[in-house]
């Protein structure tokens, strides 16, 4: 191979490398349900209104996304006006999360969220978007 052949193969070899990798970064920066994936830890505060009072609000709860537009709540703490109470592990729940990294969020006979995720899905910010609710917080993954 001559001198300028072998300089056209380094080229254009470099040229497809480093495609390759814009394609790694893409996908990296596209969302899917499939990013949220994992033991996570959900930790929010704000306020429910009733009878026109409002009433402060607190939880610190586990939630298992499993990658697929499901997940599980293996646990929570919550304190509503003052009142303390654990939620046993059982729950569970759907989400959608589409490739601009918004979504909803819905527990099971529960509340409703919207979802915004970081691209790797890390962490999630949820907003509750039921009435009477002033209720938002962060998801962190803490292990898959």
């Amino acid at each position: 191979m001559n001198k300028v052949t072998k300089q056209i193969v380094a080229v254009a070899s470099a040229v497809l490398g480093f495609s390759g990798v814009a394609f790694a970064d893409d996908d990296a920066a596209t969302c899917r349900a499939e990013k949220l994936d994992g033991l996570y830890v959900f930790s929010a505060t704000g306020f429910t209104i009733a009878a026109g009072v409002a009433q402060p609000k607190a939880i610190v709860e586990l939630i298992r996304f499993n990658g697929d537009g499901t997940l599980s709540v293996p646990g929570a703490t919550r304190s509503i006006n003052g009142v303390i109470g654990q939620i046993p592990p059982g729950g569970t729940g759907t989400y959608t999360l589409e490739a601009d990294c918004r979504g909803t969020l819905t527990f099971t006979g529960g509340p409703a969220f919207d979802i915004f995720a970081s691209p790797k899905g890390e962490d999630v910010w949820m907003i509750q978007t039921n009435p009477n609710n002033v209720f938002q917080g962060n998801v962190t993954r803490i292990s898959r």
